[in-house]
């Protein structure tokens, strides 16, 4: 059975993802970012010996460390690690003439930049023994520069950009190793990023995760091309 860890799990794309992996035969550790939000309890009623559930607040570097001992404590190893997790917020509309937030555009680039960079380092040691060694990313659209025409959104469209560089430099490090690498812009989910569920988006998460799980389990014919690619297969400029 191969293993994957999903950070961000609790609800939206995360939840649908772990949802569909489990589905499919594989065995889950599901990132929960907040206690207090239960939909993966029914889950791990559902499949109680394929998910476990573990605490993971991406932008603290103590709970990864945590999180990486709690899933060593029943697994040697990760095949695939899901980098899901991330942040948006309802001052990303604000101009430049608008006072910008600028603290809370640290907040988004500390869980949407750093934060899978955190990830994939402390869970190294573990998907260095797996079969796989696919590490995945959540990205999107709007951390493509070349594609951009939005003239506000600075937090959230910088800390994507920044992500797509950090994945950049993984994959120059790590592809040597064995790794590959998937970086995929979901759609609009109804998702919880911003606080709420937004219903005006396109894709409820169980369909978003039927079109991301094929697009991160499969093998691609050319594992050394790093490429952002969208839920309809369309690959975005950097």
């Amino acid at each position: 059975m191969r293993t994957v860890l999903v950070t961000g799990a609790d609800r939206g794309l995360g939840y649908g993802l772990t949802a569909n992996l489990l589905e499919n035969g594989w065995r889950v550790f599901a990132g929960r970012y907040m206690a207090e939000w239960r939909e993966l309890d029914d889950l791990a009623s559902r499949f109680p010996d394929a998910l476990s559930i573990v605490a993971i607040d991406d932008a603290s570097a103590d709970s990864l460390r945590a999180a990486r001992e709690a899933v060593e404590r029943e697994s040697d190893r990760l095949d695939m690690l899901i980098n899901n997790a991330g942040v948006t917020s309802p001052t990303n509309p604000r101009t430049i003439r608008e006072d910008p937030d600028y603290d809370e555009m640290h907040r988004l680039y500390d869980v949407n930049a750093l934060g899978p960079l955190r990830a994939v380092g402390e869970f190294l040691p573990l998907l260095d023994h797996g079969s796989m060694k696919r590490l995945c990313f959540v990205s999107s659209e709007a951390g493509s520069i070349g594609a951009s025409q939005r003239t506000s959104w600075f937090g959230y469209c910088m800390s994507k950009a920044a992500l797509n560089m950090g994945i950049r430099n993984l994959f120059n490090d790590l592809r040597p190793q064995g790794y590959t690498f998937r970086v995929y812009h979901p759609g609009w989910v109804r998702s919880y990023m911003g606080g709420a569920k937004n219903d005006s988006a396109d894709l409820e998460p169980h369909e978003a995760a039927a079109y991301a799980i094929p697009f991160f389990t499969a093998p691609r014919d050319d594992e050394d091309r790093l490429v952002l690619t969208d839920y309809r297969g369309h690959e975005w400029p950097w």
